[in-house]
């Protein structure tokens, strides 16, 4: 096997991570922790912010694997997928700050 392949596996595999993650946080009963090692805020509204976290990091996993099939074809194409894997996270970032103070209690 080429070691694009087992390359691309692996990127998967992260990816799927995170849509699983996404999974999990959609069904939730409890308000979902976004920033690692930080407290959840207290949400008004914890089933339709789990929901909107969950989406958000179906998303992301999505997108990762996506940004991963450039190391298919050429790995050293792998500088376009952790330029986007960057920028994609800076904006996951974004929109998270959006859904927190949509739902924190006021």
């Amino acid at each position: 096997m080429k070691e694009s392949v087992i390359g691309f596996i692996i990127w998967a595999a992260v990816g799927a991570l995170f849509f699983i993650i996404g999974i999990h946080a959609f069904f939730a009963g409890k308000p979902v922790g976004f920033w690692a090692n930080a407290k959840t805020p207290e949400i008004e509204n914890v089933k339709s912010y789990n929901r909107k976290v969950g989406t958000l990091f179906l998303i992301y996993g999505v997108i990762f694997m996506l940004l991963g099939l450039p190391l298919l074809f050429n790995s050293d194409l792998i500088v376009f997928s952790i330029i986007g894997v960057m920028f994609e996270t800076i904006g996951v970032m974004a929109a998270y700050t959006v859904i927190e103070q949509k739902y924190r209690k006021k």
